[in-house]
């Protein structure tokens, strides 16, 4: 949805010469009403309103360069419309890639690769609260990507995940938030018409405490006719010496996924969850659920049941309901 738009006017130049870049900002938002319940030993309250509307707002636009070259630029809103919540600069440079920054989450690299099995509507941890799960942070970074060899890459680098800048200026982590530099990549390789697409990828996330957590994943996807299925594992390796404490834990999750569509307008799916943990006593954290999703002219109606026990690999259960209407205009 295009509400409005506005003239943006980026400035570049040196001691003998400037050149202007026109453009404008769109601003876009969706008409989503949604309904959402919890219920669960970790769940202490429900949602006292369980209906809202999203109030999600992004400005967005992109210019061509005299190269060729594009620049997208994108500021996701604060729900005043009085900020910017996050903010990413892209530049699309053709045969040689696409690099872009952003200040608060940038994905690429593993981080993309989280979980990669099929689902009619949201991943199946959604809605369960507390719960833990192998895999790479996210925050302010860069990110690459190209096509390789018929596989897509993507990588993935932060100085610091804590640490954010506006206006130009640099603002620092306080010192217990200082996580170091973290760097990944990923891979997806669709195996050429087989339906069979294969993905991979590591990384290494830096911490507090001078360790760093060692990451990797390998997942596959097949879809024949109207089934999808998915399978993937997460693994992460923390370098401290003693794992068998929660702080310095090693974690394992394994995520199974199936899809259906009944036709062009109607899907259905499963998935599961499985964490385990190297801490001393741990239990394995087991989360599934189904999603449906239904579309018809320009609505679509979505909703999800998850359900999760053991959460945090403690004792403990919690259980997320969401039904979803979504307007298109």
């Amino acid at each position: 949805m295009n509400m409005k738009k506005i003239g943006l006017t980026a400035l570049a130049g040196s001691l003998v010469a400037s050149t202007a870049i026109a453009g404008e900002l769109s601003i876009s938002g969706g008409a989503i009403l949604s309904y959402k319940t919890y219920d669960g030993s970790n769940d202490a309250t429900d949602n006292p309103t369980k209906f809202a509307m999203d109030q999600e707002l992004t400005a967005s636009g992109s210019a061509e360069l005299d190269n060729g070259m594009t620049v997208s630029l994108s500021h996701a809103l604060t729900s005043t419309g009085s900020g910017s919540a996050t903010s990413s600069i892209t530049l699309d440079m053709g045969d040689m890639g696409t690099i872009a920054y952003s200040d608060a989450s940038i994905g690429g690299g593993l981080n993309a690769l989280d979980d990669i099995t099929p689902t009619a509507w949201e991943e199946v941890t959604d809605g369960v609260q507390s719960n833990v799960q192998a895999g790479m942070g996210n925050g302010a970074g860069f990110a690459y990507s190209n096509s390789v060899a018929g596989a897509a890459l993507s990588i993935q680098y932060s100085e610091n995940f804590t640490a954010t800048g506006s206006d130009g200026s640099q603002v620092t982590a306080a010192a217990a938030n200082g996580l170091g530099t973290s760097h990944s990549v990923g891979i997806t390789y669709p195996v050429g018409d087989t339906g069979l697409t294969i993905y991979g990828g590591m990384g290494t996330e830096g911490q507090a405490d001078a360790t760093e957590i060692d990451h990797d994943t390998f997942g596959v996807k097949y879809a024949m006719g109207a089934f999808t299925v998915g399978y993937q594992v997460n693994d992460e390796d923390n370098s401290a010496a003693d794992n068998t404490v929660a702080a310095d834990e090693d974690l394992e999750t394994t995520i199974m996924g199936i899809s259906f569509s009944v036709n062009d307008d109607l899907s259905i799916s499963y998935g599961r969850h499985e964490t385990t943990s190297t801490t001393t006593g741990a239990l394995d954290q087991e989360i599934d659920g189904v999603s449906i999703a239904y579309s018809m002219g320009g609505m679509t109606l979505s909703a999800y049941n998850h359900d999760g026990k053991n959460i945090s690999n403690v004792t403990g259960t919690s259980e997320g309901t969401e039904i979803s209407l979504a307007f298109a205009f």
